[in-house]
């Protein structure tokens, strides 16, 4: 069980760096503390790849930001999971508010924005007609886009396993020290361990925990809760861009934010907790986000709503703190990854492969490495003749598990085999619960999908792992 690189937390920024670093004849370890990846911050944000004009490049975050978006075409291209770049609108509803705008702007021509637009009225609504009539103007960023999150954390670290890595999940660190050897020791809660030379710290909202066991530097990550509400794919008030309004100091603003499947987001807010494990929603902020929704597109209705949820973004002062350690030998800090971390993320796999280099670490290129996955066929996405095809080699394609996402019994076992025995886990990857009714005409079915492929017994199976179980004996 020695690896070169350990790194430890696997949301969007440490499956690219473990991703990127599968090019190299190296072994790497992924350690993961959830029962699933992608089960921390980047399960639950916006799902937008940023334009690059709402930071100044002073910021790490924003060259990164600027880098990473330009990287995903050719990421799209490789593996195969959802995106578009449907353009962001950041929509001015007062005069006061164009001041900011042409501030934007600026910035973004500074940041080399492709097509970056300030618009009129009249403009800004050729552009997304169903913004309020009330728009004075905006801005338009066209190489802003859409994403689902958690399919692109999978696509990442299905291509670094198939190049080697090693996936081990509900592996929470406990302790870590230093060897004879150089290598660093690390043990996991439930008696694991693995030894690796360098370490790469991307825990997300627990990078601070991480760093005190590895007695590197000492900081604080502050959770900042996020609240949305999620629109069925029926709605009327669906743009065709990413709807922002003009941001304040503390965040982008509640946004519309049409998702690449089809549905509507609507939000965030922003509160600090102190709690990184409360994902609680509440009445008064929930109306605050349709009430400020409805301001940048009236057609919002609470008749469209089918989910409300929450995520937690890691907060550390304004940037990303990405370095080599001052303190722990061979530790690397991935921490404050927050807005525009999504975006960001492949070029923080770069970042960080290079302070890798600069701390030793012999990177000789993997003959043979393939930076394809394979291109699994969806049944939504499917012709009738495609679909018949299908059936006729594998009956389980024709059995229709969820009726809302039109999710079948074959893509569900897909993702059991891939590794996905939680009923999140085979959401995020099927959308199967994702719909209309979220999850209550299929969930059992799911359920017995679940024991049969796995052998998990039906008080065994979980919502996200732990002590999440969703069937128990009550006798």
């Amino acid at each position: 069980m020695e690896f070169d690189v350990a790194v430890i937390g696997c949301g969007v920024s440490g499956a690219a760096i473990a991703r990127r670093l599968s090019m190299y004849s190296i072994k790497i370890a992924i350690l993961e503390k959830a029962a699933d990846v992608s089960f921390g911050t980047s399960k639950a944000n916006s799902g937008i790849i940023h334009g690059g004009f709402h930071h100044n490049k002073k910021y790490l975050k924003a060259r990164l930001e600027i880098q990473g978006n330009m990287m995903f075409d050719q990421l799209k291209r490789e593996l195969k999971f959802p995106f578009r770049r449907c353009g962001i609108i950041v929509a001015a509803l007062h005069n006061d508010d164009l001041k900011i705008l042409e501030h934007l702007y600026i910035q973004g021509l500074e940041n080399d924005c492709l097509g970056i637009e300030l618009c009129s009225h009249q403009r800004i609504l050729e552009l997304e007609p169903k913004l309020s009539s009330d728009v004075v103007g905006g801005l338009f960023a066209p190489a802003g886009g859409i994403i689902e999150p958690y399919l692109f954390v999978f696509a990442l670290l299905e291509s670094a396993l198939k190049n080697g890595a090693e996936l081990f999940t509900n592996f929470k660190v406990n302790d870590a020290n230093r060897t004879d050897n150089d290598f660093w020791n690390i043990d996991a809660k439930d008696g694991r361990n693995i030894k690796a030379r360098y370490v790469i710290n991307a825990a997300g909202l627990f990078a601070d925990e991480v760093s005190k066991i590895f007695d590197a530097e000492e900081y604080t990550i502050t959770a900042r809760k996020g609240e949305y509400y999620l629109l069925d794919r029926l709605t009327k008030a669906c743009p065709s861009r990413v709807v922002f309004p003009v941001p304040n100091p503390v965040s982008k603003g509640m946004l519309v934010i049409p998702t690449v499947e089809g549905t509507v987001l609507v939000g965030p807010t922003a509160d600090a907790v102190e709690s990184k494990e409360d994902f609680s929603t509440t009445t008064k902020h929930l109306e605050q986000i349709l009430v400020s929704g409805k301001e940048l597109i009236p057609f919002l209705s609470h008749n469209d709503v089918i989910a409300n949820f929450a995520g937690l973004r890691p907060c550390l002062d304004d940037d990303f703190y990405i370095e080599a350690s001052a303190k722990a030998p061979a530790f690397v800090q991935v921490a404050g990854i927050q807005s525009p971390g999504l975006t960001a993320s492949p070029a923080i796999a770069e970042y960080v492969k290079h302070i890798l280099l600069e701390m030793g670490l012999q990177l000789t290129e993997k003959p043979g490495w393939d930076p394809y996955v394979d291109d699994r066929p969806f049944v939504r996405e499917l012709s009738l003749e495609e679909l018949d095809n299908h059936i006729s080699k594998d009956s389980a394609w024709g059995n229709i598990i969820c009726r809302c996402e039109n999710v079948s019994e074959a893509e569900i076992i897909q993702a059991v085999k891939l590794g996905h025995f939680t009923l999140d886990g085979i959401k995020y990857f099927t959308r199967a619960q994702m719909g209309r009714c979220q999850g209550g005409f299929c969930t059992y079915k799911i359920i017995k999908i679940i024991m049969r492929e796995t052998g998990l017994s039906w008080d065994e199976v979980t919502k996200h792992g732990g002590s999440s179980n969703v069937l128990k004996d009550m006798l």
